[in-house]
């Protein structure tokens, strides 16, 4: 028994070691590597928002990016063939998400699939006596297990219409923050103050999308963000950075929320001081 316990304190101590030292040692000293030119002008091409951040934050981005390649792993289905071109366009649109954040939000992401175009997904539900089966198709998806699925076709869609409603990758790695504190729910992990007054708003956001659809209004919303709360998290955030004048027109307290979790403002292209 004392031997099982002695074993167990140093399985933890030496994952201790791993998760506070060596991992930031190995990110520091990939982080002393140039940024190759060549990825530079990838994302100025494929990232039309990493060209209006002032240099400070085209920096910190290409940071992000540089962890982000070096430890996640992309995978083609389908035949599709994975380049530089796609592993930096969706580097550089998932790490916008991160820009003023901590780079340990994506430690869960693991590997990144990416399809040539939608994909079929055959779903089952069992309601504990009859098994329904359904077959979808998807340009995304994203798991608590770390994984994320794309569908190339709609990345380039997201890169070469930057000022419209969908953005695959934001939308799937929104995903991925949301499932923080274990759950896709659609409120991130947030503390206090800030919890409490996104609850609030967010929870009446909801409800004022869910109305304006019932009542065959114009929504104010892409209206797959009625679906759930985990959607309308992931959708707003699309939104956010694609239409950032609409939403703050439409619902400014929204936009503020948004604002302070992601601790960025795309109108002005700069981050906010942490509060």
């Amino acid at each position: 028994m004392l031997t099982y316990t002695l074993c167990a304190l140093a399985g933890i101590a030496a994952f201790g070691f791993y998760l506070f030292f060596y991992r930031d040692w190995r990110r520091r000293r990939q982080l002393r590597q140039p940024f190759p030119t060549h990825w530079r002008e990838r994302l100025h091409a494929q990232v039309p928002l990493y060209r209006r951040l002032p240099p400070h934050l085209q920096h910190q981005l290409e940071q992000h990016v540089q962890l982000f390649l070096a430890e996640k792993i992309f995978y083609g289905c389908d035949g599709f063939e994975v380049d530089d071109t796609v592993r930096l366009t969706i580097a550089g649109h998932a790490c916008l998400l991160i820009l003023a954040r901590r780079f340990s939000d994506f430690d869960d992401v693991r590997s990144i699939l990416v399809y040539p175009d939608e994909y079929h997904v055959r779903d089952e539900e069992s309601d504990g006596l009859v098994v329904s089966v359904s077959h979808q198709i998807r340009a995304g998806e994203a798991s608590s297990y770390g994984q994320i699925v794309l569908a190339w076709a709609d990345c380039v869609h997201g890169a070469v219409h930057p000022y419209g409603e969908h953005n695959v990758i934001l939308h799937e790695f929104a995903h991925q923050l949301d499932y923080l504190d274990g759950t896709a729910d659609g409120a991130p992990p947030l503390k206090g103050e800030q919890a409490q007054h996104w609850q609030h708003t967010m929870s009446r956001a909801y409800n004022h999308l869910i109305e304006s659809i019932d009542h065959h209004h114009e929504p104010w919303l892409d209206p797959y963000g009625a679906t759930e709360p985990a959607e309308f998290f992931a959708v707003l955030t699309e939104t956010f950075y694609q239409q950032p004048n609409h939403l703050k027109v439409h619902q400014p307290e929204v936009y503020a929320a948004l604002q302070g979790f992601y601790r960025f403002d795309p109108l002005t292209a700069n981050t906010l001081p942490q509060g």
